[in-house]
């Protein structure tokens, strides 16, 4: 247990160390031994845990994605089987929350991300998200959606294309964009899911 709890600490120490250099030098300048000189270890012992720095990239990026998954998932837990209104203020609020806990940190791992060119990294937090999603989304108090799948789908779009498209403002989100987008994101997805709730009831009793 003492030696697993070392490697757990030097792994996350390589993960900090990795976001750290990221964010100060940016995805093109990042170096194995710029890492380890910032995490404390030598670069003998991060070969040990990451054979190339592009695995250590996949696995910091992973670990970035799991945590807004994790932060979905568990805010459509909470908001399972509410009303229309309050799962779509509460899921556009905690995506934001997790997309924006740390900007820098986000605006530098996208950038990682986009030099990976490994789609399933990205693709595996949007299944988890879009399952989450869609079970919420079933569980509604006040809405019946006919075309489940498709609602699910454009919602999730909605709500990571528009974060996204902020995030990477040129320079940075402003403090004023930000305002702006927590308050009209929820707006958003309440509009869409009203109307398509709507539609869907109609079809149903015609």
């Amino acid at each position: 247990m003492p030696r697993q709890a070392r490697s757990e600490a030097t792994v996350k120490a390589i993960y900090e160390a990795t976001v750290q250099v990221l964010m100060t030098d940016g995805a093109r300048r990042l170096t194995t031994t710029r890492i380890a000189e910032r995490a404390g270890v030598s670069v003998g012992t991060m070969y040990q845990y990451f054979p190339q720095k592009q695995a250590l990239l996949y696995a910091v990026v992973r670990e970035h994605l799991g945590t807004i998954a994790d932060a979905v998932e568990d805010a459509c837990h909470h908001l399972h089987g509410q009303s229309i209104a309050a799962i779509s203020d509460g899921i556009a609020t905690a995506y934001l929350n997790a997309k924006t806990h740390s900007i820098q940190e986000s605006r530098a791992l996208y950038a990682a991300a986009s030099e990976l060119e490994v789609p399933d990294i990205a693709g595996d937090m949007s299944r988890r998200i879009y399952a989450a999603l869609r079970a919420l989304l079933a569980s509604s108090a006040d809405g019946v959606f006919e075309e489940l799948d498709t609602v699910t789908f454009i919602l999730q779009q909605a709500l990571s294309g528009t974060v996204r498209a902020v995030l990477e403002m040129e320079g940075g989100p402003t403090s004023a964009a930000l305002a702006v987008l927590r308050q009209q994101l929820p707006l958003l997805c309440r509009a869409y899911l009203t109307i398509t709730s709507q539609t869907s009831s109609r079809s149903l009793a015609t």
